[in-house]
């Protein structure tokens, strides 16, 4: 089974909630075994992508671990202001 491009699935879901999606930009590094996502957006769309309670970034978490689960790897997500 081929390795997923996580990269790209974070940026087409940061496009998607945005309305905006060409300042959607997606950077990712490791940090400790770990592979870490930021996503940066317009300033003023960051409500978007945090979501009611941090509900759309928690669920954003969510998949990432279930993807990582599926491929031994780890991932984290975090939102750039």
């Amino acid at each position: 089974m081929a390795e997923p491009d996580i990269k790209a699935w974070v940026e087409a879901m940061g496009r998607d909630l945005v309305d905006h999606p060409e300042a959607v930009e997606v950077a990712s590094f490791e940090e400790e075994g770990v592979t870490v996502f930021e996503l940066t957006v317009d300033p003023s769309e960051l409500g978007r992508v945090i979501g009611r309670q941090g509900r759309t970034a928690q669920a954003i978490r969510t998949l990432l671990e279930a993807a990582g689960a599926r491929h031994g790897v780890y991932y984290d997500f975090e939102i750039v202001e």
